[in-house]
């Protein structure tokens, strides 16, 4: 390809990026193909009336719901003119009720395991996590309507729940859990109810990725300091050899300090004390966040 010995042409409906050799896009052109709006479409439909000698028997509601139905395929649009024109009687017109009827519809371009199916459960988790119940609401029946397994849009609304809001609204999992419950006890299609209802909670919720973060930085740390053992004061001493060891020498019991609060260190010997969590200002966390700025404080007191 690079010297020109070989012209590669093709077509295909996969994603590129995913779909060829990565050597072998880099020495390629590629070239997108959209598909068509609705103007591109009314086009293709007169163009066939004037091949054919005749106007489509639709009236402008109908025409228009072909247009839709069509889902910017070109191809897909004749098909359904040449149906619309087949099941017509002599100077018989369909309005849009009646052509659907016809026609039934045309499924959607969907994909379930390819860029359709990637692209929409994109845009239902980022407008979930943006904060618009509509489009959240949207993007989930588009996806439904595509032939989505609704137990799949159920772990991604637990995924949400504890991704995006985590603590801010602690009720999040509990809605998301028991939306997934309520599937499995209902099934399909009076189960997607209670799925849709809590995508439009996880939307309305406040957010935060507090948890999340906090868990990721959790993890570098863990992975990052090797086997450090706990502090032998927090350690169980069943015997007399680990007593003699300082296992548990020094241990305060929380719930016999002030405020039940000791203050003691939980961390490695070796390890500075570390801070992961940092809930926001937003939904419950606000008050998760007044009691640990008061903890620090009292942490502070009792080291002076």
């Amino acid at each position: 390809m690079e010297d020109g010995t070989i012209t590669l042409i093709g077509a295909t409906t996969e994603n590129p990026s995913f779909a060829l050799n990565a050597a072998l896009l880099s020495r390629a052109r590629v070239l997108v193909f959209k598909a068509l709006d609705g103007q591109a479409i009314e086009r293709l439909l007169e163009r066939a009336e004037t091949h054919e000698g005749r106007a489509l028997p639709l009236d402008a509601a109908a025409r228009a719901s072909l247009i839709r139905m069509s889902d910017g395929d070109g191809r897909a649009a004749l098909t359904l003119a040449e149906e619309a024109w087949r099941a017509a009687k002599q100077g018989e017109s369909f309005d849009a009720d009646t052509l659907q009827d016809i026609l039934q519809r045309r499924a959607p371009v969907y994909d379930k395991d390819r860029d359709g199916h990637y692209n929409l459960i994109s845009a239902l988790h980022k407008s979930v996590r943006g904060s618009d119940p509509d489009a959240s609401l949207y993007w989930f029946c588009r996806m439904l309507d595509g032939g989505e397994d609704p137990r799949y849009l159920a772990r991604r609304i637990v995924r949400m729940a504890v991704e995006d809001i985590g603590l801010a609204d602690p009720n999040a999992l509990v809605h998301a859990r028991a939306a997934t419950e309520a599937y499995e006890q209902q099934g399909s299609p009076e189960g997607e109810l209670a799925l849709a209802n809590a995508v439009i909670y996880l939307a309305c919720a406040p957010k935060s990725n507090a948890a999340y973060v906090a868990y990721a930085a959790a993890m570098r740390a863990a992975k990052a300091n090797g086997s450090l053992p706990p502090p032998k004061h927090i350690l169980n001493a069943p015997t007399k050899l680990m007593k003699q060891e300082g296992y548990g020498k020094g241990y305060a019991y929380d719930h016999d300090a002030p405020e039940a609060f000791s203050g003691q260190n939980y961390f490695p010997d070796t390890m500075e004390r570390q801070s992961f969590y940092r809930p926001t200002e937003r939904g419950a966390e606000a008050r998760i966040k007044a009691r640990l700025d008061e903890w620090e404080r009292l942490r502070r007191e009792r080291e002076e």
